[in-house]
């Protein structure tokens, strides 16, 4: 047996379904870029048959990167299978993904099929796909609350179909390690052809117990594991790339097994994550969390002094986290900047550095220092973005403290080439800063989620705010930085405006496409 592990990573995918995790077009590539950087061996793009803007996601990321294999999902169906194939067209790697429920709780009220009918629809998906490719994985939704013989059933036929990796996912993280161990074991052991094929993990976090069953699952012959950065995804969320990497170069003598990650590469990573869905990493993750590697106790802080391997197992360098940081200030050059853009893994063209530095010159006028994180939330507010509908001129806020009166703010925007301006009333500044863009563009969404975190230490930190808003059926994240928060709130707001518009006219364009509203999934 290989002692290496596939790392699959399905970020962009299931990691997306995540609530407030949606990403533009841009922001994937840009995503997917780095996941080849960071080494992963597999990068599963989306799911093309769900909507129009997943299908031109796959196709844009199939044609830009080169070293990794990518994957487009797709159910046991003619249909998906074929749209699957036109959004790989020309990827080097290109990898079908079919799944399909083994569970009986799923055949009986999802699939109301019978499991013989399963059986016939799996492989009956998997030849089809084999037409395109030989590079086929089948998943078994639901597999670890499946009939453990009637999954070495499936799995010898869609084998034999043609299908190279099988997929044994937790799909509602309902495993517990030792038997999810032993359920890889016996349908391995126990499949005939099993050797044809490298046998994979996806596991749901719904038990806090994703990475552990995947941990256990490579113990026991697994030699694919499908992750997430950061562990995001459906509900509580998928096993986290980063400690299962780390796990495994941290105790070789325990797994014996490797992978191709290039672990420096792993907080630049996250950290890109946490900049495009606007989720601060927290501070106690594990692996990436800021406290990771803080010492407070004085025990600690004495042993550390003498010898830091009495309290790290690992270094902040190991996962690309750097003791000092390049200070970029006023009077920087755009070379300077540039280079710094470049070692923290961008690589942007002449027209986006300029971008970059003019709102780098403005920022420091505002603060004294730019720090790297500074630099990364400018690449995000100016560069990787939505095309906007509507831009934040201005924003005026008077407010007096300790007084009954209501806060009253000014807004101007810019929607295309009109300006509109106006002004009106709230119960605090940003209230009103929210009620004014509202009537500016005639909507009414939700509020579901206001936060604020501060980008750097300092008093004259960035602010970075993050907003959700749903308005119907459609929710979207927005996010905006600025050194005065009212600003940064009125930045975020309005960019989760121009998201929900891009939600609302992608849905428009799969329905007008397919006649159909857009799908979610996830194994």
């Amino acid at each position: 047996m290989s002692n290496r592990v596939i790392i699959f990573d399905t970020t962009l995918r299931d990691g997306e379904q995540s609530p407030g995790a949606t990403m533009n077009l841009q922001e994937k590539l840009r995503m997917a870029r780095q996941l080849e950087s960071l080494g992963v061996d597999v990068i599963e793009a989306g799911f093309p048959a769900s909507s129009v803007g997943d299908f031109e996601a796959v196709h844009a990321i199939a044609n830009a990167v080169t070293d990794v294999q990518v994957a487009a999902l797709a159910r046991c169906n003619k249909n998906d299978i074929d749209r699957a194939w036109q959004a790989l067209n020309g990827a080097r790697n290109p990898r079908i993904h079919v799944f399909l429920a083994t569970s009986p709780i799923h055949m009986e009220y999802k699939l109301r099929k019978t499991p013989d009918q399963v059986v016939e629809m799996a492989v009956a998906a998997v030849r089809h796909a084999a037409k395109y490719t030989n590079n086929v994985e089948f998943s078994a939704e639901d597999a670890s609350r499946s009939n453990p013989d009637f999954l070495v059933r499936v799995f010898t036929e869609v084998i034999n179909a043609g299908a190279t990796t099988i997929n044994v996912p937790d799909t509602v993280g309902y495993a517990q390690p030792d038997e999810y161990g032993k359920l890889i074991k016996y349908v391995i052991e126990n499949t005939p052809n099993s050797h044809k094929a490298v046998f994979s993990v996806h596991c749901h976090d719904d038990l806090g117990l994703a990475v552990a069953n995947s941990l256990s699952a490579i113990q026991n012959g697994a030699r694919q594991a499908e992750v997430t950065l950061c562990g995001i995804g459906e509900r509580a969320g998928n096993a986290s790339l980063e400690e299962i990497v780390m796990a495994m170069k941290v105790r070789p003598d325990v797994y014996g097994v490797d992978c191709g990650i290039q672990n420096e590469q792993l907080y630049p990573a996250c950290r890109l994550l946490s900049l495009i869905i606007g989720r601060p990493i927290a501070a106690n993750k594990a692996i990436v969390g800021s406290n990771a590697f803080a010492h407070e106790s004085g025990i600690h802080q004495d042993g550390m002094l003498k010898n830091r391997e009495t309290y790290e197992i690992m270094t902040p360098q190991s996962i690309g986290r750097k003791s000092t940081d390049l200070v970029i200030g006023k009077h920087s050059g755009r070379n300077a900047v540039r280079t710094r853009l470049e070692e923290l893994g961008y690589r942007l063209d002449d027209e986006q550095v300029n971008v970059v530095f003019a709102a780098v010159k403005d920022l420091a006028d505002k603060k004294a220092n730019v720090h790297d994180e500074d630099l990364e939330a400018l690449v995000f507010s100016e560069v990787y973005r939505l095309p906007d509908r509507y831009r934040l001129g201005n924003v005026s806020v008077q407010t007096t403290m300790g007084s009954s009166m209501p806060a009253t703010a000014a807004v101007v925007i810019q929607a295309g080439e009109e300006e509109m301006r106006r002004a009106g009333f709230g119960a605090g500044p940003i209230d009103a800063t929210f009620n004014v863009i509202s009537q500016i563009v005639s909507r009414a969404p939700d509020l579901e989620q206001f936060s604020i975190n501060a980008i750097t230490g300092g008093t004259d930190a960035q602010g970075e705010v993050t907003v959700r808003l749903r308005e119907g059926e459609y929710s979207a994240t927005g996010r905006g930085s600025d050194p005065d928060i009212i600003v940064a709130s009125a930045k975020a707001y309005i960019d989760a405006l121009n998201r929900l518009d891009h939600k609302e006219r992608d849905a428009l364009r799969t329905q007008e496409a397919t006649g159909e509203p857009a799908i979610n999934t996830c194994n």
